[in-house]
């Protein structure tokens, strides 16, 4: 069983490292550092954008409209990090 919740665990931080990719990558399309004429920024940028999409969209039903601020990144940051101290903190329990 506790091979299982690593496996979460690993699982939770590979989404936290693709959501903050997508964070950072927005940033830097939005300030022009990148461009998305460039093909690759433009995959990678549609790779992302296809993975957290879907999370997003299910968080943003939920929040209220901010007007230009999304904290639906926030919010699932949030999730990951709960979820990851529910699991280290009961881990003892499945054991």
């Amino acid at each position: 069983m506790l091979s299982l919740i690593q496996i979460v665990l690993l699982v939770l931080s590979v989404a936290q490292f693709i959501i903050i990719a997508h964070i950072i990558l927005s940033w830097l399309i939005n300030f022009q550092v990148l461009s998305l004429r460039s093909p690759l920024v433009a995959s990678i940028w549609d790779g992302t954008n296809r993975l957290v999409e879907p999370v997003y969209r299910r968080i943003r039903q939920f929040l209220p409209d901010l007007g230009g601020i999304d904290l639906a990144p926030l919010v699932a940051l949030l999730a990951i990090y709960a979820i990851r101290v529910i699991l280290i903190n009961n881990a003892s329990a499945f054991i």
